[in-house]
């Protein structure tokens, strides 16, 4: 791999570090190659299409299962396969079907689990070091 290479990304990488989705980018921006210092800019100082992307979408997969607190499984398992914007979004949320309360119930009893097994963790780390 060149340095030249290593320096700059493809717009569906530099999209998804962003949290846009790239078809609704401009056209100039799908056909571009974005170098890190491009990329610092659009972080830092974002022009006025993708402020708009990321304030009202439509947002990939994970932006949007992010926004319901759900995992992207839950939103293939719910039938959500495109983009959603954020007035989407917004309205599953004020009344979310039946699919969005399991999911949400779902990723809800994930967490407790996972933060249930960092702690067990964490107590036999500390009896191991107090007897060591």
């Amino acid at each position: 791999m060149t340095s030249a290479n290593s320096q700059s990304m493809k717009p569906a990488t530099v999209a998804k570090k962003l949290g846009i989705y790239l078809p609704a980018t401009p056209q100039e921006f799908q056909d571009s190659t974005i170098t890190r210092a491009d990329f610092a800019e659009l972080q830092s100082n974002p022009p006025e299409w993708l402020a708009e992307l990321r304030r009202n979408g439509p947002h990939p997969r994970p932006v949007v299962a992010q926004k319901l607190n759900i995992s992207i499984s839950g939103l293939a398992r719910g039938g959500v396969e495109e983009a959603l914007t954020t007035a989407e979004i917004t309205a599953l949320l004020q009344a979310p079907p039946a699919w969005l309360v399991a999911e949400r119930a779902t990723q809800a009893a994930v967490r407790t689990e996972a933060q249930r097994v960092k702690d067990e963790a964490a107590k036999k780390a500390a009896k191991k070091a107090r007897q060591g």
